[in-house]
């Protein structure tokens, strides 16, 4: 008689843009996704783990090292993610993870929208993904950098706010 493995998830949410201190609408989708889909097919959610505000090519992330600890002492056996890109966006580590970490530790992981099940055998996109998905990365902050540099030349402040508004003398008259 086979056994059913009971599962105990870890519902990895994370967002690069930092949102202030409220949970930005993305971090919420993630958590709703993920909550539905672990009821769906009876996965017990052991912990949300959320990083917002960290980008994915760093893993030095806290959220995501308390899910590593929690793998380490088998509190959890599943990891589940929105996409690929959520886990992280460095394709090297991400394959260590995804290939190495995760087997050894008996972990099975699941990208929810890129159909990728550590149990399934057609998974060899996967890798491809996530080469694009640090691309992705790299080409944004590319973009950010290059419109910083043209907003500074045009004179533009640059920080949250600025220190003062410039007013005119017409401006200062009528008041």
């Amino acid at each position: 008689m086979e056994t059913k493995t009971r599962y105990n998830a870890a519902l990895y949410c994370r967002l690069s843009r930092d949102d202030g201190n409220t949970e930005s609408m993305s971090i919420q989708s993630q958590r709703e996704m993920l909550t539905d889909y672990a009821k769906e097919n009876g996965y017990n959610i052991f912990d949300i783990y959320v990083d917002d505000g960290y980008s994915g090519v760093s893993f030095d992330r806290p959220n995501f090292q308390r899910m590593l600890d929690d793998i380490l002492v088998d509190r959890i056996n599943m990891v589940l993610t929105k996409d690929l890109s959520r886990l992280g966006r460095n394709y090297i580590m991400i394959g260590q993870y995804r290939d190495f970490f995760f087997p050894e530790h008996g972990v099975r992981y699941i990208a929810i929208n890129d159909g990728y099940d550590g149990l399934k055998e057609d998974n060899d996109i996967a890798a491809f993904k996530d080469i694009l998905n640090e691309m992705y990365s790299k080409d944004i902050s590319k973009k950010i950098r290059l419109f910083r540099k043209v907003a500074t030349k045009q004179g533009k402040f640059m920080g949250s706010k600025p220190p003062y508004e410039k007013v005119s003398e017409k401006d200062v008259i009528q008041s």
